[in-house]
């Protein structure tokens, strides 16, 4: 037995120098001056690791280029409360990432978690690949015949000399940052701020006054309340509110996402920053007399008057999703929080000096506002003794005394190709053939500008409006135009509207189409045609077949409306949401019998651990029958709803319901029923995944 064992470890060590045979490397020598690679990615952002990781491991050599110190951006930068309205939209290496994040906290998946955790993720996909990666550099010069990148020159981000300039030739290169710098110093088309709302034919887009996120009536703009010779209070902008629809260059605010705990013992607690101002929250002190304030939580109301007019009334400054192991995730909420509103106009186009100081000025006015909160004593005391309950988390964040290490760029530059993603595409209205990820978050925009109207403190830009259903995010967006660049990329700062990039600029989107434009320039690479011109089949095909870029199946996926796979007895109901487009449930309001089979289709006899989408509901039932049935015997299984553990802004979570031995074709199935429940039943998607002994 030793002797095999033995036999087994060799051969598997034998496999492995093999492998790393296989994976293509590049010199890399931090005193090297010129490199030379397949495809060259600017931005070590969640994007950027995807992309890199996809085209090495689909036969590239790659190397990668962070401008700061960090990776992963920011999934690994404070956004632990992952945003996203349907996880049916993220597909690939973008969800295995949520897949290998539920591996740290023992689940299938999960989308809610610490930083840190994050960063190990990451690291996993670096050493997997064995990718080169050179931090602290960052663009100064494109350098191109004339369609074609042929070269790049970058700086030390923190020590910048031209004599230690550094020269990066490739065949591809992909715009995997915030900013969009490497498209906009390639001489890319792109826009920034908002467009008018009759540009794309857009309800949502340009100037917006809304209720959400907003001050109450009656806050006054001066330093001496109703006396305008005494000056305006800090953060009030002196523009007028323009005509609803009306288009500018402002920006959405900016902010930090904040992971705070209230475990003494893992907790660093706010202390006065660097040049602090207590000034910069008189606002604050307003809006909490006004609103009454008797918990930093975020709450709100909507009313309906007399008029029929809608009223939303906030109380409370943050947004506090918890995370895993006593975190949570603090982020903007109501009139005056972690927003830094109006204060990041500059930053898009700004240089890097300028940039710095936004960046300074976001985290000063943050660690600001937590002081102020937790200290200034009018502030009142039961806030006061809240809000120094939190405290930075002690390992997170180390070198930055648990500081986040990115700055939320909502959004700074976006490419104008030859199709622009809209609110049309977002609703569905207008739809793309040359799907390569997909959409669902609602289309959201944080406020823009802090005005005066009507002689009161208002805040203007916020839009939050949901979308139907997840909609498909064309090729055409993420490159140039056609006659601008031949071998340039752009996943990131894709070319969409403001109020569609609003849907999505969501992380694990960004991941999507990272895989995505790694794909397509790879295949770029091997057919010697520029992005424009490839055959997307070709990409799309491998994206489907190849979701890990590692040569692994696909996972079997049966969702609730796949006519041809699932068979409906007796009366079910179908609600927008869940995974997929919809989902079913039943009443129970009656003695018949109800149930839903999934027939997958199975490639290969094999052991698959079966896992069912459960759908958030408040009604639904305690407990769940199933029937299992491998292609020979049938075995139940009830679920306990009650145990399940739901997290973040998810629309449900996906249950095991075990590991059996399915014959391949289509005899086996996977029955829900509403036997025996006491409530709604809710169906949707089931996963076979092969298990691997």
């Amino acid at each position: 037995m030793k002797i095999i064992q033995k036999l087994k470890s060799l051969r598997l060590g034998f496999l492995l120098i093999i492998f790393s045979f296989l994976i293509p490397t590049i010199s890399f020598k931090p005193t090297e001056k010129i490199y030379e690679v397949d495809v060259l990615v600017y931005g070590g952002s969640s994007s950027g690791i995807i992309a890199a990781y996809t085209a090495k491991k689909l036969g590239k050599t790659v190397l990668v280029i962070e401008p700061g110190e960090y990776l992963g951006g920011l999934t690994a930068g404070g956004l632990g409360a992952t945003d996203i309205g349907n996880k049916y939209a993220i597909t690939g290496l973008g969800k295995n990432f949520y897949r290998r994040i539920g591996q740290y906290y023992n689940k299938f998946e999960q989308w809610t978690f610490e930083p840190h955790v994050a960063d190990k993720v990451f690291e996993d996909y670096i050493k997997e690949a064995q990718l080169d990666i050179m931090k602290n550099h960052r663009l100064v010069s494109v350098e191109k015949e004339g369609e074609w990148i042929r070269e790049i020159v970058i700086e030390d981000s923190n020590n910048p000399r031209k004599e230690t300039n550094r020269l990066i030739k490739a065949k591809m290169f992909i715009d995997c940052t915030y900013e969009g710098d490497l498209m906009a110093k390639a001489g890319v088309s792109y826009a920034v701020g908002r467009e008018s709302s009759d540009q794309y034919g857009e309800s949502h887009n340009g100037v917006h006054l809304s209720d959400f996120h907003q001050l109450p009536d009656g806050v006054s703009p001066y330093k001496v309340p109703g006396d305008p010779e005494s000056g305006l209070v800090w953060g009030i902008s002196t523009d007028t509110l323009q005509p609803k629809g009306t288009g500018d260059h402002k920006v959405q605010a900016y902010n930090f996402r904040l992971t705070l705990t209230q475990d003494k013992d893992n907790q660093i607690p706010f202390t006065k920053p660097d040049n602090y101002n207590p000034d910069q929250y008189e606002l604050l002190l307003r809006i909490i007399e006004k609103e009454k304030w008797k918990t930093i939580h975020s709450s709100f109301k909507v009313n309906e008057l007399p008029n029929g007019e809608i009223k939303v009334d906030h109380t409370g400054g943050f947004l506090i999703k918890n995370m895993p192991n006593g975190k949570t995730d603090f982020n903007n909420f109501g009139g005056f929080s972690t927003d830094m509103i109006g204060a990041n106009y500059d930053y898009p186009d700004g240089d890097y000096a300028v940039r710095k100081e936004i960046w300074k000025n976001h985290e000063d006015y943050t660690k600001g506002l937590l002081y102020f909160l937790g200290h200034d004593e009018r502030v009142p005391a039961h806030i006061r003794d809240e809000m120094n309950s939190w405290g930075y988390s002690k390992d997170e964040f180390k070198k930055l005394n648990g500081f986040s290490s990115q700055l939320y760029v909502r959004e700074a530059r976006r490419m104008v190709s030859d199709v622009v993603m809209t609110q049309l595409h977002s609703e569905g209205i207008e739809k793309v053939e040359d799907q390569i990820a997909m959409a669902a978050y609602q289309m959201d925009s944080h406020n823009i500008q802090r005005i005066i109207v009507d002689g009161m403190v208002k805040n203007e830009g916020d839009v939050q409006k949901r979308v139907p259903a997840p909609f498909p995010i064309s090729y055409r967006s993420i490159v140039p135009k056609v006659g601008q660049a031949k071998n340039l990329l752009v996943p990131v700062c894709l070319s969409a509207s403001h109020i569609a990039f609003g849907s999505i600029r969501m992380e694990p989107v960004f991941m999507v189409l990272g895989q995505s434009a790694a794909t397509a320039a790879v295949e770029a690479i091997n057919s010697g045609l520029s992005v424009q011109e490839i055959n997307l089949e070709r990409v799309q095909k491998e994206l489907k077949l190849n979701p890990l870029a590692d040569g692994s199946a696909p996972e079997i996926l049966v969702d609730n409306d796949d006519s041809s796979s699932v068979v409906i007895e007796g009366e079910w109901e179908t609600r927008r949401g869940g995974y997929g487009y919809d989902h079913m449930f039943s009443q129970n309001n009656s003695d018949q019998l109800k149930t839903v089979k999934f027939y997958p289709e199975v490639p290969v006899r094999g052991d698959y651990e079966i896992f069912t989408y459960l759908s958030k509901n408040k009604d639904r039932a305690p407990k769940v029958r199933y029937t299992i049935y491998d292609g020979k015997k049938s075995k139940e299984k009830v679920i306990d709803n009650s145990t399940i553990e739901e997290l973040g802004l998810s629309s449900g979570e996906w249950v095991s319901l075990g590991t059996y031995n399915f014959s391949a074709g289509k005899k086996s199935f996977i029955e829900v029923s509403n036997k025996d429940a006491e409530g709604q039943v809710t169906v949707d998607a089931m996963i076979l995944k092969s298990v691997r002994k």
